[in-house]
């Protein structure tokens, strides 16, 4: 009985985190296959407080991530400045790549809502003021507005 209980309590951990992609053209498979839009983050993860603000109290939140879970690929262009937290090569280019094509003003935080073929649907600067709910149900309304289309 306790086996099954640690096992489960393991299983629910483990489906309660989003996960993150870092790769355009992995997401916008994955978003076609499973019928779901794409949201892109640019953040500075150890220099932009607002970035951490927004990864930790919107991100991370359990509403958010049973949302995101049911209706977007979850994709991040992280630019790290410190040496220790460096990405490889590739991924600094890959990043780059997409702030290039999403992020040409070079603003962060930036949320960025993408259809499966990568057009962008809307976008959100900064750490939303309102609650996590409020910007579930814009992230929601967005995407039916771009189905309805």
């Amino acid at each position: 009985m306790v086996k099954i209980t640690w096992l489960a309590a393991i299983a629910l951990l483990l489906s309660s985190f989003t996960v993150w992609h870092h790769n355009l053209e992995e997401a916008k498979q994955l978003a076609k296959k499973e019928h779901k839009y794409i949201l892109l983050n640019f953040s500075g993860s150890d220099w932009c407080g607002p970035c951490i603000r927004l990864h930790h109290d919107v991100f991370a939140s359990t509403a958010f991530q049973q949302f995101a879970d049911t209706a977007l690929i979850m994709l991040n262009a992280n630019f790290p400045r410190l040496k220790k937290n460096q990405l490889s090569a590739e991924q600094q280019k890959i990043n780059e790549s997409l702030a290039d094509k999403y992020n040409a003003k070079g603003i962060f935080p930036l949320t960025v809502l993408l259809n499966e073929n990568g057009k962008v649907v809307k976008q959100w600067e900064g750490c939303p003021d309102s609650q996590i709910n409020v910007f579930i149900n814009n992230i929601s309304a967005a995407i039916q507005t771009d189905k309805g289309q």
